[in-house]
C-alpha cells in the first residue's frame, strides 16, 4: 500500500494522533508492507496438507491488474481495427509492443521468436500494470509481494527449460549447458556450477523485482517518518522528497517491468540457441 494510501485512510486523525501511533507500533512500515488477508476462505486439506486459499491483498490485486489488462487491451485492439492506420490510444499501445518486438523480444531470441511475442507481450503489460496501480491511492503493488514474482520467475524458468528442451531435445539441451573442451576431471564441479547457474536465473528475476517494486514504498514511508523524528518543522522537506520519489516510482514501474521482460527473452533466447 503507497505512502499516499496509508495518509488518505488516516484523513480524519490529526498529525499528532499519527505521531503517537508511529512511536507506539516500531514496525509500523512493514506493517503497509506486508501481505494482509482481504478476504478469508475455508482451508482445504489434502491428508496432511492443508491449503489455504483466502484471498489476500495482493492477489486481490493481482486479479484486479488482469481485469483491466483484457479490458484495456480489447478496447486498444478494438481501436486499430476500425482504422487503417492505428490512432489514439491504439497507436500508443501498437508504438509500446513495436519497440518491445524490435529492441527487445526478436533480438534476444533471434529467427523464430515471433511465435513467443504474445507471451512476452503479456508478461510486460501485466507487470506493468500491477506496478503502476500501487502507485493509486487505496491500492496494493502485487509486485511486491515475493510469492507473485516467484510466479512470474517459475513461468519463465518453465518457458526457457520447455523451449529449450524443444528445440535442442532433452539430451541436448543440458549437454549444451557444459561449455565444450572441458577437462574430465572439472566435469564434475562444473556441472553443479551451471545447474546453479540455471536456477539463479529465475531467483534473480524474482528478488528484483520484488526489491525494486518494495524499495520505493519503504523510502517513501521512511521520509515521511522523520516529520515524528525530527518534528514537524521538517515536514515541507519530508514531504517534498516523499513526493519526488513518488513520481520517480512511475519511472521505476515502467523500468522494472521492461527490464524483467527483457531478462526472460534472452533467457529463453539463450535456451534456444546454445550454441550462440
Amino acid at each position: 500500500m503507497t505512502l499516499l494510501t496509508s495518509f488518505i485512510q488516516h484523513g480524519t486523525d490529526t498529525l499528532s494522533t499519527v505521531g503517537e501511533k508511529v512511536h507506539a507500533e516500531d514496525n509500523w512500515i512493514i506493517h503497509h508492507i506486508l501481505d494482509h488477508e482481504f478476504i478469508k476462505l475455508t482451508p482445504i486439506q489434502l491428508g496432511s496438507f492443508i491449503i489455504d486459499l483466502s484471498i489476500t491483498n495482493k492477489v486481490l490485486m493481482m486479479m484486479v491488474s488482469a481485469v483491466l489488462l483484457v479490458i484495456i487491451l480489447n478496447i486498444a485492439a478494438k481501436s486499430n481495427s476500425k482504422h487503417k492506420a492505428p490512432k489514439g490510444f491504439g497507436n500508443f499501445i501498437e508504438m509500446i509492443m513495436v519497440f518491445l518486438r524490435d529492441e527487445v523480444i526478436m533480438p534476444a531470441i533471434g529467427h523464430g521468436g515471433e511465435r513467443y511475442l504474445p507471451f512476452f507481450f503479456t508478461m510486460f503489460f501485466f507487470i506493468l500494470m500491477a506496478n503502476l496501480l500501487g502507485l493509486v491511492p487505496f491500492m496494493s503493488t502485487a509486485t511486491g509481494s515475493v510469492s507473485i514474482t516467484a510466479g512470474l520467475a517459475i513461468i519463465t524458468f518453465v518457458m526457457m527449460i520447455a523451449l529449450g528442451i524443444k528445440s535442442n531435445g532433452a539430451v541436448g539441451y543440458f549437454k549444451g549447458l557444459i561449455p565444450p573442451g572441458i577437462p574430465a576431471f572439472v566435469l564434475p564441479i562444473m556441472i553443479v556450477v551451471e545447474f546453479l547457474g540455471l536456477l539463479t536465473r529465475p531467483f534473480a528475476l524474482c528478488i528484483r523485482l520484488f526489491a525494486n517494486m518494495t524499495a520505493g514504498h519503504v523510502v517513501i514511508l521512511a521520509l515521511i517518518g522523520l516529520i515524528f523524528t525530527l518534528g514537524y518543522g521538517a515536514t515541507p522537506v519530508s514531504i517534498g522528497f516523499a513526493l519526488f520519489i513518488y513520481l520517480l516510482e512511475i519511472l521505476v514501474a515502467l523500468l522494472q517491468a521492461y527490464i524483467f521482460t527483457m531478462l526472460s527473452a534472452l533467457f529463453v533466447g539463450m535456451s534456444i540457441h546454445q550454441e550462440h
